[in-house]
């Protein structure tokens, strides 16, 4: 494990699989959609493990053989499907509710960076109460350019006002790993995400940990009293 660097004034995030696991309502839009298609829905695990790619990831699942032209036309179908069903199933991670709260206490900034299109990021956040806690939030959209490259976890730090060498990048993909440590920050992958099917243990990340309360524990930040 890499030594943290001195003085950390802010957390990054990614969002689907880092913080929330969405992946139940995506899974609920595909279902729909594949009822509406008149075709079987494929199975819960594999969608499960590819929805940190995007919204053709999912179809890919069930709508392969129609070919990419056809995946591409049914995406905004199943954007707006997913955004009827948004937050019915999604979780918050075990343990991110207690970590935000003591990044907040201990006077860290923290913020969100996603590859999710930005009307459902900011309806998201906005729904499950983080709009006003979350001192940057850029997602796919708000750049030319997304994850892997760097352009949005700069910009957010712009926008959180932390430098990114005093800033961490924690992801459950390698893009997150490949973007975090091209802008210069300390990079965590967490294995508790969706992995996109891989080990995050070869993605180069600073540190691999299992738990946000390991996070928690890594930077010294003490519970909140109750």
């Amino acid at each position: 494990m890499k030594p943290l660097p001195e003085h950390i004034a802010g957390v990054l995030f990614d969002l689907d699989g880092t913080l929330l696991d969405s992946a139940p309502d995506l899974y609920a839009a595909l279902v729909v959609q594949c009822a509406e298609e008149h075709v079987p829905p494929p199975p819960y695990a594999p969608v499960r493990e590819v929805v940190s790619r995007g919204a053709r990831a999912v179809l890919r699942c069930a709508f392969a053989e129609r070919g990419e032209a056809a995946l591409a036309a049914l995406v905004p179908r199943y954007l707006q499907l997913y955004q009827d069903v948004m937050t019915q199933q999604m979780q918050v991670f075990d343990g991110i509710d207690d970590l935000l709260a003591r990044i907040e206490a201990h006077g860290l900034r923290w913020g969100i960076v996603t590859n999710k299109a930005a009307f459902l990021t900011d309806e998201l956040v906005d729904r499950i109460g983080w709009s006003q806690r979350a001192s940057a939030v850029v997602s796919g959209d708000t750049l030319p350019v997304k994850k892997p490259d760097p352009a949005p976890v700069l910009l957010a730090c712009e926008r959180a006002g932390v430098a990114p060498g005093r800033c961490l990048f924690v992801g459950d993909d390698r893009r997150d790993i490949q973007a975090g440590a091209a802008a210069g920050l300390y990079t965590v992958a967490v294995s508790w995400g969706y992995l996109d099917g891989g080990d995050p243990h070869t993605w180069g990340a600073d540190v691999v940990l299992d738990h946000p309360a390991e996070l928690a524990g890594l930077l010294q930040l003490q519970p909140v009293a109750a």
